[in-house]
């Protein structure tokens, strides 16, 4: 089974994203020895990001594919993101740019939401010393955008999760065996579908 896993690079007064820094654990403590697990790294670009992801689905044709993402506005919160939207993207990217029009697919619909039941998986797990919530709104920026098109090129086969900067607390090791805890319940999820 291959599954994709990406995180973002630096952007603003984040010279270190913590998004990749925790694919990057998680890349290192596996998913098991039936899960062959890729990483990359997304510039905080929003045509670059895009071009990867459909690079991604195309030519690796994953089982699915999660896209981890900075929320640079939680202190200690893990969002499990369930949709994501087509349109609304007028904040500048690390280029100075934002898609024509605000929109990511001129075709696609308002919003795609995931083939797994993020929802469910939400009630069905924790990790201890942080707190995770579900959430509807990825926040129109490159994660959701990013999100979309995973989810238009993949049929809903993706996952986008937001993880907090990195602070004492919250570190990428503990971001990585978070993850690692997330996705194992999610193949779980989809095993038993």
């Amino acid at each position: 089974h291959l599954s994709f896993f990406s995180g973002f690079g630096p952007f603003r007064q984040y010279l270190v994203n913590s998004s990749w820094e925790a694919v990057k654990e998680l890349s290192k403590r596996g998913l098991g020895k039936n899960i062959d697990l890729h990483i990359l790294q997304l510039p905080v670009v929003y045509q670059k990001a895009k071009e990867q992801v459909f690079k991604i689905w195309t030519t690796l044709q994953p089982l699915l594919t999660v896209h981890v993402g900075l929320a640079s506005s939680s202190k200690a919160i893990i969002i499990l993101e369930q949709c994501g939207k087509n349109k609304g993207y007028q904040e500048m990217d690390a280029c100075g740019f934002h898609p024509e029009g605000g929109c990511c697919m001129l075709d696609g619909p308002e919003k795609i939401e995931s083939t797994i039941n993020v929802k469910t998986l939400w009630k069905n797990i924790s990790v201890e010393g942080i707190d995770i919530i579900f959430s509807r709104d990825a926040g129109r920026y490159i994660c959701d955008y990013t999100y979309y098109a995973s989810l238009y090129y993949g049929n809903g086969r993706a996952v986008l999760i937001h993880v907090p900067p990195l602070s004492q607390s919250v570190t990428a090791d503990f971001l990585g065996k978070a993850l690692q805890t997330i996705i194992l319940q999610i193949f779980k999820q989809c095993g038993e579908e």
